[in-house]
């Protein structure tokens, strides 16, 4: 049976070998070790590891995305398996209909899509599509973001495409630490569903608004296509990769950082700032208000 400190040990050579700020991940490593050393982790059950470690963590950088997590089903712990996450992450989504929760008709044809996770591009562009399609021909569309947990950057640059009208918005870059490289994202030539022009997009967030959900809401408000509405969002901007440091813990490395075009930086610890601010559970109204005054 691993130790406690060997697991937060295994952590950290995940966060100094991938995490995309490498002088950031020296002092992470440094505290925590003081932390074993100190003996702060002897005897925490495995949930009470994670969040205390998480908690260290986020005290020495503070970034969002940098956690240890419990999950009640076994992971591999075979290097041949460790894909980042990316397996579990899709067969979530499959399950979960590609993150795509409601689409409705409102009152005043107002189309409606609730957004609860981001879709790769590739699994979900048939999902994406089709919502895309019911809400075709409103007049006004909301997008409900306030429990979006995140999501793929590739699906999150295909949800956006759809609000422009070609192929020529440079929506943001990624910088990746493990290839030293910039990817940039563009809006997208082939679309799954109709694009949805010169119409008004409101979109709702929440302080639970994360990650993927705060890609989308921050590059449309960004880029003047859309109207934000509801809460300051949590503020986690580095696509992450997730690895099996234990059966049941995971440790969350961010591994690169988005950079808009429009402002040069991203949302990272202060989260997309709402247009509108109201609490979270008021934005649909204040959002239908805005389009029917």
């Amino acid at each position: 049976m691993l130790t406690n400190e060997h697991i937060v040990e295994q952590a950290l050579e995940r966060i100094t070998a991938g995490y995309v700020f490498p002088e950031k991940a020296t002092v992470v490593v440094a505290a925590i070790r003081a932390r074993i050393t100190a003996g702060a982790y002897e005897g925490l059950e495995g949930p009470e590891l994670c969040e205390t470690v998480t908690a260290h963590l986020q005290e020495a950088c503070p970034d969002k995305h940098l956690r240890l997590l419990w999950t009640d089903e076994p992971q591999s712990l075979e290097p041949v398996d460790d894909d980042g996450g990316e397996a579990a992450f899709r067969a979530l989504l499959m399950a979960e209909n590609q993150g795509i929760h409601r689409v409705e008709r409102l009152e005043g044809n107002v189309g409606l899509i609730e957004l609860r996770r981001i879709a790769t591009a590739i699994d979900g562009a048939s999902a994406i599509g089709a919502a895309m399609q019911l809400v075709a021909h409103s007049t006004a569309l909301v997008l409900d973001l306030r429990a979006c947990l995140g999501g793929s950057p590739e699906g999150a640059a295909l949800w956006n495409s759809h609000f422009f009208g070609d192929d020529q918005v440079h929506l943001h870059d990624i910088y990746s630490r493990a290839t030293d490289s910039t990817r940039q994202y563009w809006t997208s030539a082939h679309l799954p569903g109709p694009r949805y022009e010169d119409r008004p997009v409101y979109v709702l967030t929440s302080a639970t608004t994360f990650s993927g959900g705060e890609d989308v809401a921050y590059t449309l408000q960004a880029h003047g296509r859309a109207v934000v509405v509801g809460e300051a969002t949590r503020g986690g901007a580095h696509p992450t990769a997730r690895h099996a440091v234990a059966e049941h813990v995971l440790v969350t490395v961010p591994t690169a950082r988005s950079i808009s075009t429009v402002t040069g930086t991203n949302w990272e610890g202060v989260g997309v700032v709402p247009d509108i601010a109201v609490p979270a559970d008021q934005a649909l109204d204040a959002a239908l208000k805005a389009v029917r005054p």
